[in-house]
């Protein structure tokens, strides 16, 4: 199927709603060969909807976890459509089969629907042009559409697509529907506010934490307070005398106690005076065993490496050999809003809402656990009060269902930010062993690396085993390692990458250094070799990787700011398809003290959506970059997080934020690419390299806290 075409066959309906107008369901595949036989690789489902009115709305199937889908898919569709913005609306869609997969998590949710949702809004586009053709009995070559109307040409004469739209739906859907020509975009990259903003701050219920319903109760939870640790028995008495207080219950298979309240406060309480045991089951893990355990596995080698091109051990023999370790600790997702879900299991049905990123697999869990079937399960979704990976973990939904079910009433649960810290899904604690050595030539002969990493089995991935600067270095090795542990580990804003990009990128700047090469020349040395004479499979387009490169040298004047006192760093990376550089401007007081003012970054995206959207979501993920490279760790004692809230578990605060990031693209032809993390590995190995900059000394473990 070609990008300019849309065929019949790849709609499922067309049909009238109610009060009159328009509604097309739509099933695009993205492979038209043996299309009958050949179930689609990518199968989604989403509705446009035209009412009487002209009011066109799109039901977003994928979850606002503040990465501005609700703004940008409806942009896509008003531009095919030829709509004025302020005519678009958008509705969550609830979960439902024909939506298809409604995953938000790696980057995804806008690259995924980009096209179908452009070719949904031309064929409703055309269908509205042959309603008015038909109505006038005009030609349609001499009707085209703009600003919600059909217009014909030759006279003038305009209808709406309020009075098209009953029409419209009678009409069998178009054989070939063009796509509009990018040159004629007036929406698409244009700078779009979230449509969400004016409710965000006015304090307008959006999020699962607003949750109200008739006869709910609040429920506090007690888990376990270490990994390791098992229910063994709990005594009530004074949790339920406290006021407002109406039920205890506990839910085995979660290994919780719910305390039922008619407030979030008495809940709280409630839950205070709770007295419980808990029994060890198995081991209570620590940091230091896991900092033991890594530093024995990084200096061992593994029986087969992810890659291995020429010939390593030989290259190491001939030259000098530079080696280096990075760490990494675990992290906590720690979202603004901490993790909650409404659900009411009563008669043999299931209604859930709250914040998710699987809605698909929370349901099925759910399903599961409750032992029902998924077809008695409502779920819908709010606006969610941050993602960034928590909640691709559906255990809020799983946890509030049970407790409902025990309790057999109405209940929002909602964790303290303490039970947050303790239960989290953390980004896994890493360490890499790095050996390079340089050649005659005074060119990166050999380069190994071995990762280790935190994981719920012995198979996790610490590396990035064709990632730059592999297939640009003639001996290459690169091993992993995963570290057995019973503590919850999974994916954290951008996953693996933001570990290896800070080792990667720093050890890249060391070797720069020990070569006396700058080290922007030095990776667009290695990027020309990778392009013009590739060792092994090359994981990148050394293209578009050059390209954010040069942009951002450009950007920051690199190599020639003479500013006294001012130090830079410069880092990259490819992730979700998406390329970024970053450079970090550093100052030093005459104290001493250092301060990042100002970060550029280039990033090649493909085409951008919602220009404003995009910079915002490059800029949110510098400063979260910024802050847990700088400040934020979780350590583990005996199987407890050490760090219990905010004042343990540390952020940036206002007076460390940079002062302007700027931010450009690579203008680009090519299809949106993953937008929400990219923008975060770089920031890391930036910041670290332009310490080293302004102070000549080394940091090679997260985080630098360099202020108490």
């Amino acid at each position: 199927m070609s990008n300019s075409t849309v065929s019949r066959r790849h709609f499922l309906k067309v049909s009238s709603i109610a009060g009159g107008g328009i509604m097309i369901g739509f099933n695009l595949l993205t492979d038209a060969v043996a299309m009958a036989d050949t179930p689609a690789v990518f199968n989604p489902n989403a509705y446009v909807s035209i009412d009487s009115k002209g009011l066109v709305t799109l039901m977003s199937p994928n979850p606002e976890i503040g990465q501005g889908v609700k703004t940008a898919l409806p942009m896509i569709l008003a531009e095919e459509l030829e709509v004025p913005w302020d005519k678009v609306e958008v509705e969550m869609a609830p979960l439902e089969t024909k939506y298809g997969n409604q995953m938000a998590g790696g980057s995804g949710s806008v690259r995924t629907r980009y096209m179908p949702i452009r070719q949904a809004g031309a064929a409703a586009r055309q269908m509205l042009i042959t309603a008015a053709a038909q109505t006038w009995g005009a030609n349609e070559a001499d009707c085209y559409a703009d600003n919600a109307f059909v217009i014909h040409k030759p006279t003038g004469k305009k209808l709406s697509y309020g009075e098209l739209a009953t029409k419209a739906a009678t009409l069998p859907v178009p054989t070939d529907v063009k796509l509009k020509d990018p040159k004629d975009f007036k929406i698409i990259g244009a700078r779009v506010p979230n449509i969400d903003n004016r409710k965000i701050v006015t304090g307008q219920p959006l999020y699962g934490i607003d949750t109200r319903r008739d006869g709910m109760l609040f429920a506090a939870v007690a888990k376990a307070p270490a990994f390791g640790k098992t229910l063994k028995s709990f005594d009530d008495t004074e949790a339920r005398k406290v006021t407002g207080v109406k039920n205890v219950v506990a839910v085995p298979a979660r290994n919780l106690v719910a305390v039922l309240a008619t407030s979030t406060w008495a809940a709280k309480k409630g839950k205070a005076a709770l007295k419980i045991e808990w029994e060890d089951k198995s081991k209570l893990e620590s940091t230091t065993d896991h900092d033991t355990a890594f530093t024995e596995m990084v200096n061992k080698s593994t029986a087969k490496p992810a890659r291995n091109d020429g010939d390593v051990d030989a290259a190491f023999a001939k030259g000098k050999v530079i080696e280096a370790t990075y760490e990494v600790p675990a992290l906590s997702h720690a979202n603004m809003e901490p993790l909650n879900f409404f659900a009411d299991v009563r008669d043999g049905k299931v209604d859930l809402y709250g914040p998710t990123q699987v809605p698909s697999r929370l349901r099925s869990e759910v399903a599961g656990a409750l032992k029902v079937p998924q077809e008695s399960i409502t779920l819908k979704m709010p606006r969610q009060g941050g993602g960034f990976g928590r909640k691709l973990q559906p255990d809020n939904g799983v946890d509030a269902a049970m407790i409902s079910q025990a309790a057999k009433v109405p209940v929002q649960m909602l964790w303290a930010r303490e039970d947050d810290m303790q239960n989290d899904y953390y980004r896994p604690a890493s360490m890499f062993k790095y050996r390079a050595t340089i050649g005659a030539d005074n060119t990166i002969a050999a380069w190994h690396i071995n990762g280790a990493v935190m994981s719920t089995n012995a198979n996790g991935r610490a590396i990035i085993p064709d990632g730059f600067p592999a297939a640009s270095i003639p001996n290459y090795r690169a091993e992993t390692q995963g570290l057995p542990s019973n503590i919850n580990t999974g994916p954290w804003r951008a996953p693996t990458s933001n570990a290896v990009c800070f080792a990667d990128e720093s050890f890249m700047d060391e070797l720069a250094h020990a070569m006396k090469k700058d080290p922007v020349a030095l990776r667009l040395e290695l990027l020309e070799k990778a392009k013009s004479q590739p060792v092994g499979k090359v994981g990148h387009d050394p293209a578009k990787f050059i390209s954010v490169v040069e942009l951002v040298a450009k950007m920051s004047n690199w190599g020639k700011n003479k500013k006294p006192n001012t130090y830079y760093g410069f880092a990259m990376h490819y992730s979700f398809s998406t390329y970024a550089a970053h450079v970090v401007e550093l100052t030093k007081s005459p104290k001493g003290d250092l301060r990042v003012t100002k970060v550029y970054c280039a990033v090649n995206c493909g085409r951008v959506i919602n220009k404003s959207g995009a910079e915002t979501q490059v800029q949110g993920a510098v400063v979260d970059g910024l802050s847990h490279a700088m400040f934020s760790k979780v350590t583990f004692n005996k199987g407890a997080v050490e760090q219990t809230n905010f004042h343990t578990y540390k952020f940036l605060r206002m007076k460390h934020a940079p002062l302007d990031v700027v931010v450009q693209f690579v203008p680009s032809e090519d299809a949106p690419t993953g937008l929400g993390e990219p923008g975060l590995p770089p920031m890391a190995p930036a910041v670290g390299n332009a310490i080293f900059a302004a102070t000549g000394k080394r940091y090679r473990k997260l985080p630098f806290e360099l202020e108490a």
